[in-house]
């Protein structure tokens, strides 16, 4: 289909419907390769002395201008036979994201589609081909670009969700299949991709501000109040019929006063439009996250809440951790799974994996790191969901646990047929502990599972960071079972008194020095809200100081045998909270030692051995689902600092 000049053939269909001065609409995933076939078709036409219009309509990644707008460019082309688009207009959406926001990207290319006259036009579409976005989002692309010419990229045995809609637009169309070259490129390389074509835009740009009382301020905006939330924004300036002026980044809000970059601008703007387009701490420019008003905090703040009782898996224990949030998700009866949310990291940690009920598979893609102690199915049975929920372009999730787990994870993908998931199939790096070796596995689904070079053990650590750290011990079920200290470095808090005496206001730039302190780049320097800059070892001295990490350690599975207590202890000395089963009564320990088990008394007693914090009992017998309260009254005695729900009693 391509020649290698680049160019269609003169008789390609696509060349002779914009022969006729058609308006042909590219349809398609993306990375069909839709943008390639436009400039194919506008070097074809240049050729031959024929002018060509193009429309980028994906404002996630459009083929030329800015991200964050529809695009309209002309084709250039020079004697060599060289070319491109040279960017005639843009149209500010101020958002990435085509599916959500469809309204308005409708009426964006309605108004630059109104200022062309009769001459070829191709309109590259975004890639929502699916759901009811794409459902709403096609019918009306044609509509208001007075699309005369339908082309569909899509390969011949790929099914069509939107087969129907495509039989009732009524316009001539026509089916290409993708070149074999053309793929996603992923969203890791589609950021970085918008991120360069984005700083190219700003790159003559020049820092100026204006009074919000004098505008109209349209979009999604974030409260006024919320001031940190609107740096980095994108934002468009319109003038008063609606043309876009220039598209900008927000530097901060002060006041009513708005500093933003942008280049310079011929008139005073009218509008401003603003959505959830941002750049991110990182320095890619991504989709901001939903403004959430912060929550009031209450008087006296318990180390550990319980929500209430859970009519079939009994209270839910939630603590705070650190920066983050810990929470048994099935409750104290339910399957264990223990999901440890770092909320300034997006990431998140799983200790076993239960029945995954209450997760998402938003969370799923942000789970990093999952611990198993052993793989019988209410500690491992979960992992379907993960694998499922994986499925993408993610990286690889990494597993943790005893002996053996690797070949029982294989044995769970090998039961699923593959043939459809290409190069988007999940991947799991798999590391057992056997002793002082930590052996390492690459799982993907659809091929066999890869050994990789093992890897010395020092005291336990199956996982070192910059910011945390997690250990495990090996304890006795009748089979390995791992016990996990997550163990965080230690924390860097903000003085805030010493932050508003020096009239400075809190924002992300507080995570930017926390960094800067954690890297050792004392060296580096702040600017500050009040536009004022310091060295970071300076600030560092003035407003920040440390204080240990609050460790974790998670246990579950274990007989109550004197080398269990001791290899727990050990592993669990000094913690602020120990999540410990406590499946039996003592007057049950004959069962309890016949399953490999523990005691309410015996959890209680490894407690108070080990001086942890506190103690959140967990793994109770079904058979105790109507007086849970009796273990927690036998565990008292032996150690009081543990988590109940008030008011919950059972008995």
């Amino acid at each position: 289909m391509l020649q290698e000049t680049g160019r269609l053939s003169i008789d390609h269909p696509i060349v002779l419907r914009l022969k006729r001065h058609s308006r042909a609409l590219l349809t398609g995933p993306s990375g069909s390769g839709k943008t390639t076939l436009a400039r194919a078709a506008a070097a074809s036409l240049a050729a031959h002395n024929l002018p060509c219009y193009c429309l980028g309509a994906d404002p996630g990644l459009p083929g030329f201008g800015p991200p964050g707008a529809l695009c309209l460019g002309k084709w250039q082309q020079d004697e060599h036979g060289a070319g491109d688009w040279q960017l005639k207009k843009v149209a500010a959406l101020a958002t990435l994201d085509a599916s959500r926001f469809r309204l308005p990207l409708v009426e964006a290319l309605r108004h630059l589609c109104a200022s062309l006259a009769e001459t070829p036009l191709i309109v590259d579409a975004p890639g929502v081909v699916r759901g009811i976005g794409g459902a709403e989002l096609l019918p009306a692309l044609v509509s208001s670009g007075r699309i005369d010419t339908l082309v569909k990229l899509a390969p011949s045995d790929a099914p069509d969700a939107l087969s129907q809609e495509y039989r009732a637009l009524g316009v001539e169309q026509l089916t290409l299949t993708p070149d074999p070259q053309a793929q996603h490129p992923g969203k890791q390389l589609r950021t970085q991709r918008r991120t360069q074509a984005w700083d190219a835009y700003l790159a003559s740009a020049t820092e100026q501000s204006i009074g919000l009382s004098r505008l109209a301020v349209i979009g999604t905006p974030p409260p006024r109040r919320a001031t940190d939330a609107w740096r980095g924004r994108q934002l468009g300036l319109l003038d008063a019929q609606g043309n876009t002026l220039a598209l900008g980044e927000i530097i901060e809000l002060r006041g009513d006063r708005l500093h933003f970059l942008a280049p310079t601008l011929e008139q005073p703007p009218h509008t401003l439009v603003i959505r959830d387009a941002q750049r991110r701490r990182n320095g890619q420019l991504g989709t901001a996250r939903p403004y959430r008003a912060p929550e009031a905090a209450p008087a006296v703040e318990p180390a550990i809440a319980l929500p209430p009782l859970d009519a079939q898996n009994g209270p839910r224990p939630t603590l705070r951790l650190n920066d983050g949030m810990v929470t048994l998700m099935n409750g104290v009866f339910g399957d264990p799974l223990l999901h440890l949310r770092m909320r300034h990291q997006k990431r998140s940690l799983l200790f076993d994996l239960g029945d995954p009920g209450r997760l998402t598979s938003r969370l799923a893609h942000q789970v990093s790191d999952v611990f198993i102690s052993h793989a019988h199915i209410d500690h491992i049975g979960g992992f379907l969901w993960l694998l499922r929920s994986r499925i993408g372009d993610f990286p690889a999730c990494r597993f943790y646990g005893p002996p053996g787990l690797a070949e029982h994870l294989a044995g769970l993908v090998r039961g699923i047929l593959w043939d459809r998931v290409a190069d988007r199939a999940p991947r799991f790096e798999i590391q057992e502990l056997h002793g002082d070796t930590l052996k390492h596995y690459l799982l993907t689904a659809g091929q066999a599972l890869t050994a990789l070079p093992a890897c010395p053990v020092q005291a336990g650590i199956l996982l070192e960071e910059q910011e945390l750290r997690v250990r495990a011990t090996t304890l006795d079920h009748g089979t390995p079972v791992l016990a996990f200290a997550f163990e965080p470095q230690a924390q860097i808090k903000v003085r805030k008194e010493r932050l508003e005496a020096h009239g400075l206001t809190p924002g992300p730039w507080l995570g930017e020095l926390k960094h800067c302190v954690r890297t050792g780049n004392s060296d580096a320097r702040m600017t500050l809200p009040n536009g004022e800059s310091a060295p970071v070892a300076t600030l560092s001295r003035a407003l920040l100081f440390t204080e240990p990490g609050k460790r974790l350690v998670y246990a579950t599975d274990l007989g109550d045998t004197q080398d269990n207590r001791k290899r727990l202890i050990t592993l669990a000395r000094d913690a602020h909270v120990l999540f410990c089963e406590a499946p039996f009564r003592e007057d049950e320990a004959d069962q309890a030692r016949r399953t490999g088990h523990l005691t309410a008394r015996a959890c209680g007693e490894i407690a108070t051995a080990a001086n942890v914090g506190q103690l959140v009992p967990f793994h109770f017998s079904r058979r105790h689902a109507n007086d849970a309260e009796t273990l927690y009254a036998e565990i008292r005695p032996y150690f009081p600092r543990l988590a109940e729900a008030p008011g919950n009693k059972q008995g």
